[in-house]
């Protein structure tokens, strides 16, 4: 009966003794996260108005990527949004050092992960943002020399290059977010050349006419 006591005893105290132990890492871990969490709002208020400084959501609104999720029921800004990014960054970078702290070094793998994911999002909403833009004054300037030259379908080949431009920048945005890398890229290939190739035959067939008049009028000035 004694023998039994000392070790329920026994067991008691060291179950006290890890608690003692593992109390101040506990509330030196809450501490950590809470001054995290208190840095990554602080981050995120001034990312917002760094962004609004610079103009970024006007260019988010010319670039008709929040218009065209609204359109699919998502209310979506983009300053937002990276902002919201950096602050999940700052809370997952946080959480990593607390993992590791309490010793939950599973956890910390796996929070380490998309600690390392996060910026790949980042870039591709950069991509995807610029992209469009990019897409868009190309189409501008494209129609501008296509109608100073007097080239048929101006609108529509201009209208074209601006599209293919487009589904560039989402393909380098699907491959920043290693989403299915290998098989886009082949597709792009694949769509690409023959979208090029149809163009061509198109422009080659139809518009020889016009090719051969502008070739007379190019050599006889």
């Amino acid at each position: 009966m004694n023998q039994q006591i000392d070790i329920f005893f026994t067991s008691l105290q060291t179950f006290w003794s890890e608690i003692a132990i593992f109390a101040p890492k506990l509330l030196a871990a809450l501490i950590l996260f809470l001054l995290g969490w208190l840095l990554a709002r602080l981050l995120r208020t001034g990312v917002q108005r760094l962004l609004k400084a610079l103009n970024f959501d006007s260019l988010a609104a010319k670039s008709g990527l929040e218009a065209l999720a609204g359109a699919g029921g998502v209310k979506l800004s983009l300053s937002g949004l990276i902002a919201a990014l950096m602050y999940w960054l700052v809370i997952l970078v946080v959480s990593v050092s607390v993992a590791n702290s309490l010793g939950l070094h599973t956890v910390a793998e796996l929070l380490n992960r998309a600690v390392l994911y996060l910026p790949n999002v980042l870039v591709a909403i950069l991509v995807m943002l610029f992209g469009t833009l990019l897409a868009r004054f190309i189409n501008r300037l494209t129609f501008t020399w296509l109608h100073g030259i007097k080239a048929p379908n101006a609108l529509m080949m201009s209208t074209t290059v601006e599209y293919m431009v487009q589904i560039f920048a989402l393909f380098l945005a699907l491959e920043q977010l290693n989403i299915g890398v290998q098989l886009v890229t082949v597709a792009f290939a694949i769509g690409f050349g023959g979208l090029v190739l149809a163009l061509a035959l198109a422009f080659g067939l139809g518009g020889r006419e016009w090719a051969a008049s502008r070739i007379r009028e190019w050599t006889g000035k």
